[in-house]
């Protein structure tokens, strides 16, 4: 299986760094996986976009933009479940 380069946007960037440690560990973690299987098990398509999924890492959310052609993952959002979909 082909290996996926992961990208963060600017403002998930920012909000993966404002995690708390162990979170951002375990969070890493999922992230780097990625990497290997972008469709992980449990991970679910974002109803009314194309490209949109999220998996879950504990109570939070991370949400990222699949681009096959160009084998890229983009973390569009890092955040707590009940903010994450605003």
């Amino acid at each position: 299986m082909a290996t996926y380069e992961v990208k963060f946007a600017t403002s998930a960037a920012k909000e993966f760094r404002s995690l708390p440690p162990e979170l951002k560990h375990r969070t890493g973690a999922a992230i780097d996986g990625l990497s290997q299987d972008p469709r992980p098990p449990g991970v679910r398509k974002l109803v009314g976009h194309e490209r949109l999924y999220r998996i879950r890492v504990g109570q939070y959310r991370v949400v990222y933009e699949i681009d096959d052609e160009e084998q890229l993952i983009r973390i569009t959002r890092v955040r707590h479940r009940r903010e994450v979909y605003r």
